[in-house]
């Protein structure tokens, strides 16, 4: 039987036993530390080291938060990765370029010449081999000088531009420049120092489609690395800041004065003397003319990485590539969107643009990603998440359509709010109830924001991911295109429009090849067909709607064309930081964007109408070189369509023995190009004729025509 009182007593002594057990404790606490007890100076030392301790402890905690996002960048992949050895072609098989380290590029770092190791350290990082990948006083040096000149002078060490190179992108962000500097540490201590050096050599860009050392020096001076001089060392040291200002081909003086500084650099880093360098200086380089070659990098910067994702896991490395893109209308693009921006760019406030197009199936045509390649080789196209403005509102659209609503739909012109923001339209005003159609023509902020309200923002989240556009999260703007998307993204989920319905997953690569010859990767077996991912009723419905954006009375009147029927939507953020057009025709889609790498800074209230549709239409103008183009859902054919093709039936009837290929330019079918790919190989395998003695050289040399 149980004690109860005394189990009442034993309880009702645990709280003071408990609050002795404490004080015994503490007094045991104080009695042990009171050992390390000291006064004055020792004190201060003490209070210091520990005041010490905890700042750096809160201070390594912050820097691994800030660590994790870069370290987040690095995959399994990125030793392998510079394995790769790849020749792209074009999709008519001509070569356009390569990418990755040839093997006849890798040559080791014990060959390459003292003067040529110099000269890149001397301008780049002198303090390379004693610096822990971060050089302080280079930057604290670099900082002083652009404080005091106009001249923006790099802080950045080799190791800090190799892991730009390997892992990130070249985006002037303070994010990136916190990530790089991670990066930089992570590579010092898994590299050594000869490692990370060889690694900067083969990879940085030269100019003219060259990647290393190797590859410049056989293209500026037709030799290997293993003998160039030191002019040559130091014209090629002079490359690495911005190879396309100082690349000997586009500007002479430019790279002459460069090679100096060099020299120069040479002397001042203790390298070597006056006296050693004062020759090459009476002597420059002499660069090997060479005929202008045309690289679509912006492209074949994307397109290496999907081969690097298709191939990996194969242990495939060197290889031959089939691509998508269309030379003709890639300069097209990039000509086009330099000309805007030399026109508009200094009165609008804009530097940057980016275009891609594509065939409705998601073939891309041209990605342009900036318009210096050689200046930056950050690709505003597939990298760059911006702001979309209302060229996002057809997702929101479509969800009106998917619920029962209808181009001549009436909805409500006016005040709405979500918790306390309040939409506002372009030019201030509200219409009352309106048709939905015209809602969308004129691009007003307040429906699309009802729209997505009223049928709930996940189901416009949902079309939006079954375009691929799978990062958008619900906001109360989201309807207004308030989370970035890349040109490339968007411009596929408006393939998808374009198309029908079906999902467009954008691809650059048709076919790769390894060094055997043997086909390791075939579009035409391996591609999935394309899954529906909207009705095409309800698309139909959305295209008629946005036909009318292009016509007069439309935000995007400026991109209509007078050849055949097209749609779009026009995009403008708030705080005209980005203006958009994106847009199809039965053809092509295109996407066009225009702003500036920092998107605090702000156009000079450029619109997506502007700019952007101008280049937009000016691109589709020149790339429809085949009036046979298919019919858009939702909207009718084009007059002027319909009269070409009566004139050409009326020709045909005329003359039964015209070719029915009149203006077809581009589209040869697969069997053809399959044909033209034997009959190439077939002559590449032919033995070479003996050249005839006193034979015009020239008259054997096919005539070229590059384009600017």
């Amino acid at each position: 039987m149980i004690d109860l009182i005394w189990l009442d007593e034993r309880i009702g002594q645990m709280p003071e036993r408990a609050w002795s057990a404490i004080k015994n404790g503490w007094s045991n606490y104080s009695t042990f530390f009171s050992r390390f007890n000291v006064s004055g100076v020792g004190k201060f030392s003490a209070e210091l080291f520990s005041e010490g301790m905890t700042l750096g402890t809160a201070g390594f905690m912050v820097l691994l938060m800030f660590a994790m996002p870069a370290f987040e960048e690095i995959n399994e992949t990125w030793r392998t990765s510079g394995q790769y050895a790849v020749t792209f072609l074009d999709r008519y098989g001509n070569e356009i370029g390569t990418r990755g380290v040839l093997h006849s590029d890798a040559v080791p770092l014990s060959d390459i010449p003292d003067h040529m190791i110099q000269s890149a350290l001397a301008t780049e990082d002198r303090r390379f081999y004693t610096h822990f990948g971060i050089d302080l006083l280079g930057t604290l040096r670099a900082l002083i000088s652009n404080i005091r000149s106009e001249s923006v002078q790099g802080g950045s060490s080799i190791t800090q531009q190799l892991a730009k190179n390997l892992f990130l992108t070249s985006e002037r962000t303070l994010d990136r420049k916190i990530k790089e500097a991670f990066l930089a540490i992570w590579l010092e201590t898994n590299l050594s120092k000869d490692e990370i050096l060889k690694m900067y050599l083969d990879r940085a860009y030269m100019g003219g489609g060259t990647f290393g050392v190797e590859a410049a020096a056989q293209f500026y001076f037709d030799k290997s690395i293993r003998d160039v001089t030191l002019a040559e060392a130091a014209l090629l040291g002079g490359l690495f800041k911005a190879p396309t200002t100082y690349a000997p081909h586009n500007n002479p003086g430019k790279s002459k004065v460069r090679t100096n500084e060099v020299l120069t650099n040479l002397v001042q880093a203790g390298f070597m003397t006056e006296g050693q360098v004062h020759g090459a200086r009476l002597k420059p380089a002499e660069v090997k003319e060479r005929p202008e070659q045309y690289t679509p990098d912006y492209f074949l910067d994307w397109a290496f990485l999907e081969v690097k994702r298709i191939m990996k896991g194969k242990n495939s490395y060197v290889l031959k590539v089939k691509t998508t893109v269309d030379t003709n209308l890639q300069r097209t693009a990039e000509q086009i969107t330099k000309n805007i921006i030399r026109t508009y760019g200094k009165s609008k406030r804009i530097s940057a643009g980016a275009m891609v197009s594509l065939e409705l199936d998601g073939a891309v045509r041209a990605i342009v990603g900036g318009t210096n390649y050689g200046r930056s080789q950050f690709n505003r196209a597939t990298q760059s998440l911006r702001q979309p403005g209302s060229s996002i509102k057809p997702y929101v659209y479509l969800t009106a359509i998917q619920n029962g609503m209808r181009p001549n739909s009436r909805i409500l012109d006016g005040p709405i709010y979500c918790n306390r923001w309040s939409p506002k339209n372009y030019g201030g005003r509200y219409r009352g109830r309106v048709p939905l159609a015209y809602a969308l023509q004129k691009s007003i902020n307040t429906v699309a924001v009802r729209i997505s309200l009223k049928y709930g923002r996940d189901k416009v989240i949902k079309n939006l991911k079954k375009a691929g556009i799978n990062h958008i999260r619900p906001s109360c703007s989201m309807a207004l295109g308030d989370q970035g998307v890349t040109v490339l993204q968007h411009t596929a989920g408006y393939a998808s429009f374009a198309n029908g319905g079906l999902r467009a997953k954008p691809y650059g690569v048709t076919k790769i090849t390894n060094s055997s010859g043997q086909i390791v990767y075939d579009l035409d077996q391996d591609k999935q067909p394309p899954k529906r991912i909207f009705k095409k009723k309800n698309i139909a419905y959305l295209v008629s709607m946005m036909g009318r954006v292009v016509l007069p009375g439309g935000t995007a009147r400026r991109a209509g064309l007078d050849f055949t029927t097209s749609a779009g939507k026009t995009g403008t953020t708030s705080s005209f930081s980005d203006a958009w057009f994106m847009g199809f025709t039965g053809k092509y889609v295109t996407g066009v964007w225009f702003g500036n790498d920092d998107y605090r800074r702000k156009t000079n209230r450029v619109t997506g109408g502007s700019m952007p549709a101008m280049a937009w239409h000016d691109y589709m103008s020149r790339a429809h070189l085949n009036p046979d183009i298919p019919k858009l859902p939702g909207l009718a054919i084009h007059p002027q369509q319909i009269a070409n093709v009566r004139r050409m039936k009326a020709q045909r009837k005329a003359n039964p023995n015209l070719s029915s290929q009149i203006g077809a330019v581009r589209g040869l079918p697969r069997k053809t190009e399959a044909v033209l790919d034997r009959i190439a190989k077939m002559m590449k395998d032919a033995k070479p004729l003996l050249a005839t003695k006193g034979r015009n050289r020239a008259a054997l040399t096919p005539a070229t025509s590059v384009e600017q």
